[in-house]
């Protein structure tokens, strides 16, 4: 099969190295430079949230976080590697103290994650500044604009989005013309998973693609109904994807 974009999307075949150190080494000329990270749950929220597809639209690099979105656009042609938002962010607070000077703003989930990565800045010398949003922030449009507002005060070159999907991608696409020109790396839990606030699942268990079935086990009450909903709204995505393939290539 000819190579195309699977749901539309320009997928990334950069590893998570690659893109930290592109960000670390280059400010984009303008604007926000968007990294985001697909699972099954995003690609099916994509098919009712017009907001999160503009915003995956704009993005700078889209990796395969989960392994179904990873095989589906190999069977598509693109040789897309697995990158989940656990390796760009170890990869990305690993490299500090950085080798050229960074601002990093953080918006997290909660004080606790905010103590843990003011502790990491401290200790590895990184200017960096933490906000913790009140839940649903992403529909208090005043205080987006408060906090894209800091992050532009803050002149952040890297902004890290640790509150989930889709708030995180939708908020920065949302209020770009307000952010200064930095990289923004929506990674969802990763940041906690980096600190040591939440435990991942062991190489084994990511090796053979059941990470996924270790966070069910973690959060069973959470993520039963969630991964559920998302399989079925995958499915129907690579369906209708196919539908537009087929119609793509007999025009």
């Amino acid at each position: 099969m000819n190579a195309s974009r699977p749901f539309g999307l320009t997928l990334s075949t950069e590893s998570a190295r690659d893109i930290v150190g592109a960000a670390v080494r280059h400010a984009p000329a303008d604007g926000v430079a968007l990294v985001v990270t697909p699972n099954i749950d995003h690609i099916a929220t994509i098919r009712r949230s017009p907001a999160l597809a503009e915003a995956y639209q704009k993005a700078a690099r889209i990796v395969c976080d989960g392994w179904p979105v990873q095989l589906y656009a190999r069977f598509c042609g693109v040789p897309a590697s697995r990158v989940t938002g656990c390796e760009i962010t170890a990869e990305l607070m690993h490299l500090a103290p950085y080798p050229f000077a960074q601002r990093l703003f953080f918006v997290v989930d909660s004080a606790t994650t905010r103590k843990a990565v003011e502790s990491w800045a401290a200790c590895n010398g990184v200017e960096s500044r933490v906000a913790v949003p009140p839940f649903g922030f992403e529909r208090d449009a005043e205080y987006c604009v408060g906090l894209a507002e800091a992050i532009r005060e803050h002149r952040s070159t890297i902004l890290v989005m640790a509150v989930g999907a889709p708030r995180s991608e939708v908020f920065v696409d949302s209020y770009r013309v307000l952010l200064p020109p930095c990289w923004a790396f929506c990674v969802g839990q990763a940041v906690k998973v980096e600190l040591g606030l939440v435990q991942r699942a062991s190489s084994k268990w990511q090796s053979a693609g059941l990470e996924w079935l270790w966070r069910v086990l973690q959060e069973p009450s959470r993520l039963i109904r969630r991964y559920v909903t998302a399989s079925i709204g995958f499915g129907c995505a690579v369906i209708e994807d196919q539908f537009r393939i087929l119609r793509e290539g007999r025009s």
